[in-house]
């Protein structure tokens, strides 16, 4: 199982430097296909292990000791989350072959796309902070690359925005792993928590807030925000798909880790305040603009706005909720924004003055719309309703009355959106 918990990151990684060696784009494809499924399979193997076996699967590099060696770990929920990135990345791959899109034709675009998939797999399995850190590089430098592939001049600017915010980022989280390693000498976060009991409060709150910075910037988060709905509209749709299906989450995964395992219990009432502000302006956001693939952007931050005010709430249900909420998002967005880019290819907008009826011509192709965007809006009986429900019925055991009006009136103006697309782009003119 160790080899196999290694081979989830290091078969991309393999893939991508031999594609980028070998030009032609049908090996590169193959490459990409072989490379991804291959690891899609170790990574179900491990998952299957640590469900059935009930074991946490470790694997320590160079054999280092536990404070600085660099671990991969797949305990029930890291395997899930490799799994379905994995899952996602090659569903989203053959999207973007079978739909020819110009990003694609890019003798960067394969090599790049694997790169980003191991990323996301490390980022999910890692066992210390400096991993996880070099995780957050690996996933910079592959998503600015995709994010500008085209080099349009909006591609750029967005690219510009997106690229400096996720510098900042990754400043105040390397600050933060220098500092915690410091005050503690680890930086393994299954030593962490006894370590970090025994710091001053202040210290221990200074070096909490410092992760939340840095994961709430990835995560997309109030009120560091704004780079997502600027940048996610101009990527090419396969990888606007994969971005806002998988990169956010990462953010939300590695604050749910982080927040539960080192700091629990600490700072909850600030997080449910930026988890509602997040939900509130991200919806706002969404239905104050007309064209589908920028609404659909805000509402990834509306929605990562749910996950954070479940993770302030605490407490067993409430972060049950948050990993079933943040499960669903994950199929849920990706398949919506595939449905756009197909819209987009076909009439060459996303816009609603360019778009219009859609359903008339293609009722099936409605339908695949209808259902995700139903379930983001939170209607029974689909998934978005049950994670929703979940998290509001915490909120009230928890007594956080105003958050979770908050997340009430957000669930409506979520469906009056999505009700916003469907007549502007199915039914007819808005």
């Amino acid at each position: 199982m160790t080899v196999l918990l290694s081979l989830v990151v290091l078969l991309p990684l393999f893939g991508a430097a031999t594609a980028l060696i070998l030009r032609r784009r049908p090996v590169q494809r193959a490459l990409s296909f072989v490379t991804l499924g291959m690891s899609l399979v170790a990574a179900t193997s491990v998952l299957v292990d640590a469900w059935s076996n009930d074991e946490v699967n470790v694997v320590r590099m160079g054999g280092w000791p536990g404070s600085f060696a660099i671990t991969f770990v797949a305990d029930r929920l890291a395997s899930v989350m490799v799994v379905i990135a994995l899952t996602v990345t090659l569903l989203v791959l053959l999207y973007s072959v079978g739909q020819k899109s110009a990003g694609e034709r890019s003798a960067f675009y394969h090599p790049v796309y694997m790169v980003m998939s191991a990323g996301i797999s490390q980022a999910f399995l890692a066992g210390d902070l400096f991993n996880l850190f070099v995780a957050f590089e690996i996933l910079l430098m592959a998503s600015y690359v995709l994010l500008t592939l085209e080099g349009s001049d909006a591609q750029i600017r967005s690219g510009t925005t997106y690229v400096v915010l996720n510098v900042i980022e990754s400043m105040v989280l390397v600050t933060a792993v220098g500092l915690i390693f410091a005050a503690t000498g680890t930086v393994s976060m299954a030593e962490l928590p006894a370590r970090l009991a025994t710091l001053p409060d202040g210290a221990r709150m200074g070096l909490q807030l410092l992760l939340l910075v840095a994961f709430g910037i990835k995560a997309a988060v109030f009120p560091l925000f704004f780079w997502l709905p600027d940048s996610y509209p101009t990527a090419p749709s396969s990888v606007s798909a994969v971005f806002a299906g998988l990169l956010t989450k990462v953010g939300v995964y590695c604050l749910i880790r982080t927040q539960t395992l080192l700091f629990p219990g600490e700072l909850n009432d600030l997080i449910v305040v930026v988890g509602a502000l997040t939900m509130a302006l991200g919806v706002l956001g969404a239905i104050s603009h007309t064209d589908m693939k920028r609404i659909l952007s805000f509402h990834i931050v509306s929605q990562i706005g749910y996950m954070v005010f479940g993770l302030g709430i605490g407490g067993t249900t409430a972060i049950a909720a948050t990993i079933f909420y943040l499960i669903h998002h994950i199929p849920v967005k990706t398949s919506l924004f595939l449905v756009e880019g197909i819209i987009e290819r076909d009439t060459g907008s996303s816009s609603f003055d360019a778009v219009s009826g859609l359903a008339r011509r293609s009722p099936a192709f409605a339908a695949v719309f209808l259902v995700p965007a139903l379930s983001l809006a939170g209607l029974p009986p689909l998934s978005g309703f049950l994670a929703k429900f979940a998290i509001v019925r915490a909120g009230v055991d928890a007594e956080q009355w105003l958050a979770v009006a908050v997340a009430l009136a957000v669930s409506l103006l979520t469906l009056v959106s999505m009700t916003k697309i469907w007549v502007g782009a199915f039914w007819g003119d808005v």
